[in-house]
């Protein structure tokens, strides 16, 4: 997957020069935020990559390093996922070029016309555009739907747009999904995500008690993003694409730091042997097994450790 970080980046962008008339000259462009890329999300993308197929056109999306809401309303709520996560997630999926955009003044002034000229025109050279239902882009929010195709029709691009989607009779969003992961419901955010819910941070040092208690763990300190409440949980581990069998704790280890008040997963891939430091660790939240406790010494933890780790083996085995 290209990717084009930066409005100035994508203004000096220059399709035809790379690509001549080959595959990528051409865009098909979905734009939004993607927040979680959950399964509302994934219908929208499998239309991209319909769209794309149908006009000989990369499937290329735009999305913010930013909330819009931030600049917009002065508020924005919490990211499901981290921006690196959500770029991965949007891989997987299908998307080849990706243009990651800081919301700024001059975006936000941009009217529809420009967008569609400037962006999406002269430098994506976008044969088709695929919009969310409820999707209203440029100054004002004056780029409806409908204001697009208009557009569209002038400038020689299609515009077509997605449907609500809904699971059990309700719509998935991205707000339904970050209520339930933080009241800890991992199944109703598995059925709205389509996957687990999870984190992706980097392995850092750690004071190596996991080592030392017989279950060494990699200690991730999760990038921006909604968490499932404190405790220990079996998940999987995604090192280099082969996924893990592992128990993890998110907390603050109150058995040897009773004052720390900032969560950390720690990790112990069920075996593996490897070193992990300075890495990116994915980390689906599969399901919860206890919560996190105070023990009187090391050899009790230890000893509790060993029957989460059976009881997180058994449970992902089933």
């Amino acid at each position: 997957m290209r990717l084009i970080e930066g409005l100035d980046a994508l203004l000096s962008l220059d399709l035809a020069a790379t690509y001549g008339e080959s595959f990528g000259s051409h865009s098909a462009v979905a734009v939004g935020v993607f927040d979680g890329v959950h399964l509302g999300h994934q219908r929208l993308l499998q239309q991209l990559l319909e769209m794309a197929s149908a006009l000989e056109a990369m499937p290329t999306v735009v999305t913010f390093a930013n909330h819009p809401d931030q600049v917009l309303h002065g508020s924005a709520p919490p990211l499901l996922v981290s921006v690196p996560h959500r770029l991965r997630l949007l891989r997987r999926a299908g998307v080849m070029r990706l243009v990651l955009l800081t919301f700024e003044p001059r975006l936000q002034n941009m009217t529809a016309r420009e967008f569609a000229t400037e962006v999406l025109g002269r430098h994506l050279r976008a044969r088709g555009l695929l919009l969310g239902y409820d999707s209203a882009l440029g100054k004002g929010r004056e780029g409806t739907p409908q204001r697009f195709r208009e557009l569209g029709d002038e400038l020689g691009f299609e515009v077509r747009t997605g449907s609500p989607f809904e699971v059990g009779g309700k719509p998935v969003s991205s707000t339904a999904i970050r209520a339930a992961i933080a009241s800890g419901d991992l199944a109703l955010a598995q059925r709205y995500l389509g996957r687990p819910p999870g984190a992706l941070g980097t392995v850092v040092h750690g004071d190596a008690r996991g080592r030392a208690l017989g279950f060494p763990t990699a200690n991730v300190q999760p990038q921006a993003a909604v968490l499932p409440p404190t405790g220990v949980y079996a998940v999987e581990a995604i090192v280099d694409g082969v996924t893990w069998p592992a128990v993890a704790n998110l907390g603050t280890r109150p058995t040897f730091d009773a004052a720390a008040t900032t969560p950390l997963l720690e990790v112990h891939l069920l075996g593996f042997d490897g070193d992990l430091y300075g890495r990116e660790l994915e980390v689906t939240f599969r399901k919860f097994l206890r919560g996190e406790q105070r023990f009187a010494d090391a050899d009790a933890l230890r000893a509790q450790i060993a029957r989460d780790a059976q009881q997180a083996r058994n449970a992902l085995q089933a």
